[in-house]
């Protein structure tokens, strides 16, 4: 019963947001050159935006919706292998299908930030100095009201 309850939420709130997403504009000088995974703008070739739970399409859905433009994933999906190389924690949510590296072309890194601290769908939140890109993730926040935030939130 829980999960059909949650089931019917989770449907509920992506009809909601779809509709804002798919007039998202990933067209300009930003997006020149990038190729796309399942969707969704990559960076490179080594991102895998195919393994995103559903929280995490949501959000990322809401973010393209609210700046009516499309994000570009720096990092998604993660094997555990791939996740050592590249230094990122044991317990990853990249290795979950739960967190994505994001940035929006012609967006300012801080109203990407402070979108994401403000969204009650983001659980996690990563602010790299000097990388243009944010970590989100769709962790529980525990009755926290606010998200975990770390590396320079």
């Amino acid at each position: 019963m829980r999960f059909l309850a949650s089931l019917i939420v989770m449907l509920g709130l992506l009809g909601a947001c779809v509709p804002m997403a798919m007039f998202a504009s990933g067209s300009g000088l930003g997006y020149r050159g990038l190729d796309t995974d399942w969707g969704t703008y990559v960076s490179h070739d080594n991102v895998n935006a195919f393994c995103l739970s559903p929280a995490l399409r949501l959000l990322i859905w809401d973010i393209e919706g609210h700046f009516g433009k499309k994000i570009v994933m720096n990092s998604g999906y993660r094997t555990p292998w791939h996740n050592a190389s590249v230094g990122g924690a044991s317990s990853s949510y990249h290795t979950k299908c739960m967190a994505a590296d994001i940035y929006i072309p012609g967006v300012e890194k801080e109203r990407l930030i402070a979108y994401a601290f403000r969204n009650s769908l983001t659980g996690g939140l990563g602010c790299y100095p000097g990388q243009r890109f944010v970590h989100i993730d769709v962790r529980d926040r525990k009755g926290r009201s606010t998200p975990v935030t770390f590396s320079g939130c």
